[in-house]
């Protein structure tokens, strides 16, 4: 598996990331959620990405990884949903650190992310601090920021944070345009999350999600080339030609999974093809697609 450095921040990941949000409920029994996180790291996939709001994902990544706790980066998100606190203040912030902690039987978490944190908030300062103020006490390692659009430009700008995640995909190229260069520049990590656009090219007809619905608009405007396996080409443009250390991918399903990594075993596309993706993005209209959260 190749492993990249996430920015300055002294980790290093995997090219492909395990997304954790499809083991959140009882669709996915214990014993599959077990073999299927074991089966991950054993295939050398180094980064497990989950959050408050994934259900039973933290939980289970307690259960059943914690005894392998050296051989994983973890990264988690936090600022709502903590019983009888306000969303998105110092407080929810410490206490869901504390709660991900406990959930998932560890003494650091490497990665915190702030999740989708509206702007204003950032602004205030308070969240950013809660985050780096438990970094400071040892219980995470790099505070980071998960979202798209003025907030990542925020982020990137306020020196509050060694990473981010952000949506990087053939149809959703804002990063690569505006802000790769200056989160390299400020030696901040990148993650791609949505690397597949959530696979708009199955649908037959425009998708009800309002996230998907617009990948596929802009999939259908941006009139690619035809591929023989487009999630394949989706992953390795992610992963390979826009400066991620790692695109994280959400499935229950080992097949899923081993198809992913096929992908990335498979490397860089052809340059040309490169090329193609880019000037259809900015051909038809790149410059007024946002990120999507």
């Amino acid at each position: 598996m190749i492993l990249n450095p996430l920015g300055h921040t002294g980790l290093r990941v995997s090219a492909l990331g395990f997304g954790a949000m499809h083991i959140n409920d009882q669709r996915t029994t214990e014993a599959e959620a077990g073999a299927l996180l074991n089966h991950v790291l054993d295939l050398g996939i180094n980064l497990i990405d989950t959050a408050r709001g994934y259900g039973l994902s933290e939980e289970r990544i307690g259960r059943h990884i914690a005894r392998r706790r050296a051989d994983f980066v973890l990264s988690t998100k936090v600022g709502y949903g903590v019983e009888g606190v306000p969303d998105w203040t110092y407080d929810c912030v410490v206490q869901g650190i504390e709660r991900a902690l406990k959930l998932m039987k560890t003494d650091w978490l490497d990665i915190v992310h702030l999740h989708s944190c509206p702007l204003h908030v950032l602004e205030q300062g308070d969240v950013a601090r809660a985050l780096n103020d438990c970094r400071q006490a040892g219980k995470l390692r790099v505070a980071a920021y998960s979202g798209d659009n003025a907030e990542i430009d925020f982020a990137i700008d306020s020196g509050a944070f060694g990473s981010l995640q952000t949506s990087i995909s053939l149809c959703d190229q804002a990063h690569l345009k505006t802000r790769a260069a200056r989160a390299d520049h400020a030696g901040i990590g990148v993650i791609a999350k949505r690397p597949l656009a959530g696979a708009v090219w199955r649908h037959a007809q425009r998708p009800d999600d309002f996230a998907e619905g617009q990948y596929w608009d802009r999939f259908k405007a941006m009139g690619i080339p035809n591929a023989e396996d487009w999630a394949d080409v989706a992953l390795r443009f992610a992963a390979f030609h826009t400066g991620a250390a790692s695109a994280i991918v959400g499935t229950a399903k080992p097949a899923n999974l081993r198809r992913n990594l096929d992908a990335i075993e498979r490397g860089p596309l052809p340059a040309e093809l490169v090329v193609a993706i880019r000037a259809a993005f900015d051909r038809q209209g790149g410059d007024a697609w946002p990120g999507l959260i």
